[in-house]
């Protein structure tokens, strides 16, 4: 049955979805990768569709912008609708040096300047991580000559921010000390909500962007065409 943000029914998702930030990225996605790709979901406008890539069943629906959204529909579709794997699929800003434009960062783990994963035990610095299983799906399809993206595939840590404009002095250069590869402001909640109600995730992220030289960053256009490489190793994990 429907839920306050979802306007769909039992059935109208597959169990793997790809998740975007934008709903009109989501469309553009089902556009391109199914045939049969019917709407499921239209709720405030974050649009979600169903349809099938190489005879699998595959679902992608928008998130919005920031973890409390992602939050909402990640834990609606894990708990009401069956879903068992949510792959988060957008753009990143990089961090570490040998992350480039164009690159493709899987995240295994998200850190976050955020309280949402601290409230879920008390006491404890809740690790949010990737399922190893999706990790292991999209790493070995970057190996493979049929998924293998344009840009260089980077598999770590990242960072999952709720201030977009804001950010604390060093804090960048610290977490590029620290190993981590990009910044995004999703994955850390998504992965608490999978960790807490059973469900696998994973976020495939395209560096757009470099926070530390901003030489060569994509302009809104490409934003919206360079995502094919990591989407190819999104949906080699959703249907792993």
């Amino acid at each position: 049955m429907a839920t306050p943000h979802i306007n769909a029914e039992p059935g109208d998702f597959a169990p793997a979805v790809l998740m975007p930030g934008d709903p009109r990225r989501a469309q553009r996605i089902a556009e391109t990768l199914m045939d049969d790709a019917r709407l499921v979901t239209d709720v405030r406008g974050m649009l979600g569709f169903t349809g099938t890539v190489d005879g699998k069943p595959l679902s992608v629906m928008g998130s919005g912008m920031g973890q409390p959204s992602c939050t909402i529909y990640a834990t609606e579709l894990f708990s009401q609708f069956g879903v068992e794997r949510i792959i988060r699929v957008g753009t990143a800003g990089g961090i570490a040096k040998q992350v480039k434009i164009g690159d493709i960062v899987v995240a295994t783990g998200a850190h976050t300047d955020s309280a949402m994963n601290q409230l879920r035990i008390p006491g404890v610095n809740f690790s949010a991580v990737a399922d190893f299983h999706l990790v292991q799906a999209a790493y070995q399809a970057s190996r493979t000559a049929q998924a293998a993206p344009d840009g260089t595939v980077h598999v770590g840590t990242i960072i999952s921010r709720d201030h977009f404009y804001f950010t604390p002095e060093q804090q960048t250069e610290r977490l590029a000390r620290y190993g981590v590869l990009a910044v995004e402001m999703e994955a850390a909640a998504l992965y608490g909500v999978a960790a807490e109600l059973g469900g696998q995730a994973l976020a495939v992220l395209t560096v757009s962007d470099h926070l530390l030289d901003h030489s060569g960053d994509m302009s809104a256009a490409e934003r919206e065409t360079r995502f094919h490489g990591a989407l190819r190793l999104a949906v080699a994990a959703a249907h792993s």
